[in-house]
């Protein structure tokens, strides 16, 4: 593969800056800047590689409207999951999220959140993580804001 040489200005405080981390690092600034640019490339390639998955709005709105009141008054995990099945979905560990499939051939319907209950919002309300979910660090993290969060666990309230 054949180089290009270019040639780019940077302001002394920058070039500074990037000469003490390629010295620390023991390259060149040539090599700190490639480096870079290659993270970047790959940064920006990754974001736009994977498709988001959206449901049709046609399909959302007539599940919002049939798993709504199911939704909003399910104290549990079991509870809500018991209620799904009677009208024949289920939710499922979705990446750091949830999924609604239809239950019992488990067909992917739609992200949690396409229902207007995210994953942290339902694992707030209830208290606990979706059981078995794998993501146990973030329910950790939504856990312990939430907690900060409640008025008794502020002090002088």
């Amino acid at each position: 593969m054949a180089d290009t040489r270019i040639e780019i200005r940077l302001p002394d405080p920058l070039r500074t800056a990037a000469e003490t981390v390629a010295s620390a690092e023991d390259i060149s600034l040539g090599q700190l800047i490639r480096d870079a640019l290659r993270a970047e490339i790959a940064r920006r390639n990754r974001r736009h590689a994977k498709t988001p998955t959206r449901a049709d709005e046609r399909l959302l709105a007539p599940l919002r409207v049939l798993l709504a009141k199911d939704l909003a008054e399910a104290r549990g995990w079991e509870e809500l999951q018991n209620r799904l099945r009677a009208k024949g979905y289920s939710l499922q560990e979705a990446g750091g999220g949830l999924a609604l499939h239809s239950w019992p051939d488990g067909a992917r319907q739609c992200k949690g959140s396409d229902l207007g209950y995210s994953y942290a919002t339902l694992m707030r309300r209830f208290g606990q993580p979706f059981p078995s979910h794998s993501h146990r660090w973030l329910s950790e993290r939504v856990l312990r804001l939430a907690q900060q969060d409640m008025p008794s666990a502020r002090p002088g309230r």
